[in-house]
């Protein structure tokens, strides 16, 4: 079964987006097999979504408004107690009411916690993580943001990390 990843975009956006797919070069997608049972791990999750909590800056739309190539490569670490209450979305490219009204459709907590009472994985992090998705020069994502996600979850002792695409 063929998917159309352009199916909802108006006809001029989905000419930018395959113009700038074609452009990419392909690379190998990175993988590591988990090293012990799921049922044994600490889990992180990692949402596009753009979630910032209340009491933390968010992330930069009017640079993405200025410059539609560009998009704010920064994260937020948002804690595990954090409720729907304590969040925006600060993303463009996705409807935030959504993720507004329920954190779960972006950043399952409640769920991962749920899957930790079954025990069908070890425990849920104490953080996890979000960034903007639709970023279309992924240059400092991928060579400063990427690692020191990586960096807190090694030192947060997290085994393996979920993404939940916006």
């Amino acid at each position: 079964m063929a998917i159309d990843s352009y199916r909802f975009l108006d006809f001029a956006t989905r000419q930018v987006m395959k113009a700038w797919a074609a452009r990419q070069e392909h690379g190998v997608i990175p993988f590591t097999p988990v090293a012990k049972p799921l049922s044994e791990c600490t889990v992180a999750l990692i949402s596009t979504a753009g979630v910032a909590r209340n009491d933390d800056r968010p992330f930069d739309q009017e640079g993405e408004r200025r410059d539609p190539w560009w998009g704010d490569p920064s994260f937020r670490a948002i804690p595990l107690d954090t409720t729907v209450k304590d969040v925006r979305l600060h993303h463009m490219h996705i409807d935030p009411r959504f993720g507004e009204a329920d954190l779960d459709v972006v950043l399952p907590m409640r769920r991962l916690t749920e899957l930790s009472c079954e025990r069908a994985v070890g425990r849920p992090a104490p953080k996890y993580y979000s960034i903007m998705g639709a970023i279309l020069e992924p240059a400092e994502l991928v060579e400063k943001t990427a690692p020191d996600i990586v960096a807190r979850m090694r030192a947060e002792n997290v085994d393996a990390a979920a993404l939940f695409p916006a």
